[in-house]
């Protein structure tokens, strides 16, 4: 069995071993060595599709066509559902583009999520991915309009998510209804962002920082929990579904981008297994491009 076929053996056990299917690639973003598991299947990306996001508005910025400081009244009312950030909040805010991009990222706040999908457009961030090679890179809805479809789908019944069958039908889990794309076009993404080939300068320098704010460090960085390592990453949660892709960048130089899509058997909420398989699997990756 040759270096590589272990690997992939290996990753395939972490995800056998917390009760999840799943798909990796890696790379070394300065090399470009690579390896994959599934890395070419097609996968919904959830929230992770807000790197794209993200990412559109800074090349934007970057060839002068946007303003990332350009101020934007929010409402109170309207907002998409969400837990955390503008869509947990009451009143009425008001914030730059790249504020509410710092939002989306940071703590994956859905409605900051929308008010740059309605600034910039979907067709913006389509031909963005596109320009930059991603062909299979797709957004087709906003965060407000696939939870709204999770909630017809589920007949606007929370519970009813827990039901197997129900779970079956989601469109949102479905990557030919939904925002979709690869492991490896996400990767690729990432790596073309650490080498100032989106937005060169400060605007990338910037996009940088901002994608190093996620607050959540239970999936991709618990996989390396060394305070001289950097993890920056973005995570993506629907019913089943856990997904996160970052990059991982160590004190001697070293960097990989790295993406894993996973989805659990079980419909629990709380799968510390499932969210650690993640960290597990980008180590194995990551430790053998080092290698």
């Amino acid at each position: 069995m040759t270096a590589s076929a272990a690997t992939r053996r290996r990753i395939t056990a972490a995800f056998a071993d917390a009760g999840v299917t799943g798909q990796l690639h890696a790379a070394d973003i300065d090399t470009g060595t690579a390896l994959g598991v599934g890395s070419d299947t097609l996968v919904p990306t959830a929230s992770v599709h807000k790197l794209c996001l993200v990412t559109t508005l800074y090349r934007q910025a970057s060839l002068g066509l946007v303003d990332p400081t350009r101020p934007v009244d929010i409402p109170a009312a309207g907002r998409a559902p969400g837990a955390t950030g503008l869509s947990a909040m009451r009143d009425a805010a008001r914030l730059s583009l790249r504020d509410l991009a710092s939002l989306a990222v940071a703590v994956s706040d859905n409605t900051a999520a929308d008010l740059l999908w309605d600034a910039l457009g979907l067709d913006t961030v389509n031909a963005t991915m596109t320009g930059l090679g991603l062909t299979r890179t797709h957004a087709v809805q906003t965060m407000r309009e696939l939870l709204a479809t999770v909630r017809e789908d589920a007949h606007g019944e929370p519970a009813a998510l827990t039901d197997p069958a129900v779970v079956a039908r989601l469109r949102a889990l479905d990557p030919t209804r939904t925002n979709r794309s690869t492991p490896r076009e996400i990767t690729a993404l990432l790596a073309a962002v650490w080498r100032d080939e989106v937005c060169p300068g400060e605007y990338g320098e910037e996009l940088r920082a901002l994608l190093g704010l996620q607050a959540w460090s239970h999936r991709l960085a618990a996989g390396f929990p060394f305070d001289d390592v950097r993890v920056s990453g973005k995570t993506g949660s629907l019913p089943t579904l856990r997904n996160e892709a970052g990059v991982v960048e160590y004190p001697d130089g070293g960097r990989y981008a790295v993406a894993v899509f996973t989805r659990a058997a079980s419909t629990d909420v709380t799968l510390p297994a499932a969210d650690a398989a993640i960290g597990a699997a980008a180590r194995i990756a990551v430790d053998a491009l080092r290698a």
